[in-house]
């Protein structure tokens, strides 16, 4: 079986949810070729450096501004997004027949799929999430959804059949009994294989740091992010560690106070850190949710201005006790140091292989 990968390039999230299933073709005995660019051709030479690396159509999504305008833009640039859709789908018959892919595996790139393979979508956003002024588009925005996932073989959604799962509402849409549409359950690069098979908790052992935050997502919010958790922590006692995501910068720290800073951390460095801090703090997207979820730890989410997913993912999270939401613009020492005091923790995901039944599938 020949198999081609191609996670969406809006950050780094859809990337590193599809480690696991490259692992997973890879122990099965296929070929795996990665159809990528940017940041994300970076981190996956380091992760997969003998796998061949294509170089695939980019979104080249600018986040506006001011988040709150986000809706807006993808309105006001559908033109552009509709044109790197067929180009993509261009691009993915064109590999296909090149290069005779059996399988093509899509993290949201809409038109990432051909006849001339089995194709299959991934996301956990079946239902996009729109903000309460504009809660009566969201019927429509789940039809358009569903009409560009008809074009593929299958749906794979990186949750759990049991609603809520992790990411409810938006995981478990009305379509969802469609013979298309195959829960993978959580996808994480720090998987039980990953760890030898014993898993992981966030500091089992004495803590070395108070937080750590991850810092991801598009420019100019990502950057605003950084900025705006060098400030806080730089106030709160005890050391803290930011990974700023900066794949292209290579491996590099520096001290800044009590702040320790990495551009950018490998996965076992990553993992050992997060397993040395009392608390993660992130923007929460589902990525990282799924990857702290897998290490059992505790965190707080701090939803990106403007991306109204992250917004109820944080909310439903903090409301079942699994999280503490604190929204960007409450941001500061005091609401942070509020968030200290919350006993909460991410539930390990349950011991379920549905993805090795989804790719049987295939």
């Amino acid at each position: 079986m020949k198999v081609l990968v191609a996670p969406l390039d809006w950050g780094l999230g859809h990337a590193t949810r599809c480690v696991p299933i490259i692992r997973r073709f890879l122990a099965q005995g296929a070929q795996v070729e990665l159809a990528v660019c940017g940041q994300i051709a970076r981190l996956y030479r380091e992760i997969f450096p003998e796998l061949r690396q294509r170089l695939a159509p980019s979104y080249n999504i600018v986040y506006p501004k001011h988040g709150f305008d986000m809706a807006l833009w993808l309105l006001r640039n559908r033109a552009h997004l509709n044109a790197v859709i067929k180009f993509e789908h261009r691009f993915a018959e064109e590999m296909v027949e090149r290069h005779h892919y059996d399988v093509l595996i899509s993290d949201n790139r809409f038109g990432f799929y051909s006849k001339g393979a089995k194709s299959v979508y991934m996301t956990h956003q079946c239902r996009i999430a729109f903000p309460p002024a504009l809660s009566m588009l969201e019927p429509l925005g789940e039809f358009w959804h569903w009409s560009m996932m008809k074009h593929f073989n299958q749906v794979w959604v990186p949750d759990f059949p049991e609603f809520p799962g992790y990411a409810g509402l938006m995981s478990h849409p009305s379509f969802i009994h469609s013979s298309r549409v195959k829960f993978v359950g959580l996808l994480s690069r720090f998987d039980a294989d990953f760890f030898g098979g014993q898993g992981s908790q966030v500091c089992s052992k004495p803590c070395k740091y108070k937080t750590m935050s991850i810092v991801s997502g598009v420019e100019p919010a990502r950057t605003t992010f950084e900025n705006k958790l060098r400030k806080v922590l730089s106030r709160i006692p005890g050391k803290h560690l930011l990974v700023l995501g900066k794949v292209s910068e290579g491996v590099k720290v520096w001290r800044e106070g009590n702040l320790e800073i990495h551009t950018h951390l490998p996965q076992d460095q990553m993992a050992a850190a997060a397993q040395s801090s009392q608390w993660i703090i992130s923007r929460g997207g589902y990525s990282t949710i799924m990857d702290m979820a897998v290490l059992g730890a505790k965190c707080i989410f701090v939803p990106t201005p403007g991306q109204y997913e992250q917004v109820v993912l944080a909310r439903s999270l903090d409301k079942a006790g699994y999280g503490v939401h604190v929204p960007d613009d409450k941001f500061d020492e005091e609401n942070l140091e509020k968030a200290f005091t919350q006993n909460v923790v991410l539930p390990k995901p349950p011991k379920e292989d549905l993805l090795k039944l989804a790719i049987g599938l295939l």
